[in-house]
């Protein structure tokens, strides 16, 4: 039994570093919906040359998260930008994919299903992005088109500090 399937079977939220995953594994997640955590950048970092079986997690309708895994030994990345680029580059998500696996997918693997959507009577904190299409976060690598940023129902500027708020008027 693979790690995946031992934290399915223990209804864990999440499985990480599924460079190794088997069909079996990806069914025991299925069954338990636990959420698949892509790390594009610590594959990168190590260097590894199997990649995730998306197909296999597409085909069982496994949600995937995708996550920085940022620490200095195997995945010294902050951009989430970037992790979101290179989940369509290295593991051929599509931007609508790494788009989810960075917001309704990342809040599941929390346990944090109520955050991560637009829907009413959600709780969700907003970004305002200077992008034409939403595609475009997975592909202008280096930007930060960010402009604006809702916290628990308050503007701020992409710059400011926590907590301040930003004068729309």
């Amino acid at each position: 039994m693979g790690g995946s399937s031992l934290v399915a079977k223990y209804q864990g939220l999440s499985s990480d570093h599924l460079e190794q995953l088997r069909e079996d594994d990806i069914k025991q997640m299925a069954n338990r919906d636990t959420v698949a955590v892509l790390l594009p950048g610590a594959f990168y970092t190590l260097r590894d040359e199997t990649v995730p079986p998306i197909d296999l997690l597409r085909k069982h309708q496994v949600a995937m998260a995708v996550s920085t895994d940022s620490n200095p030994g195997t995945s010294p990345v902050t951009s989430l930008l970037l992790m979101m680029n290179m989940a369509c580059t290295l593991f051929n998500l599509t931007p609508e994919e790494a788009l989810a696996g960075t917001t309704r997918n990342s809040a599941k693997a929390l346990g944090m299903s109520h955050k991560g959507q637009i829907n009413a009577g959600m709780d969700a904190d907003l970004l305002v992005w200077d992008i034409e299409r939403p595609a475009d976060l997975s592909y202008l690598v280096g930007s930060n088109p960010l402009q604006k940023v809702m916290i628990n129902g308050q503007w701020t500027s992409a710059n400011s500090k926590r907590g301040e708020s930003l004068d729309l008027r």
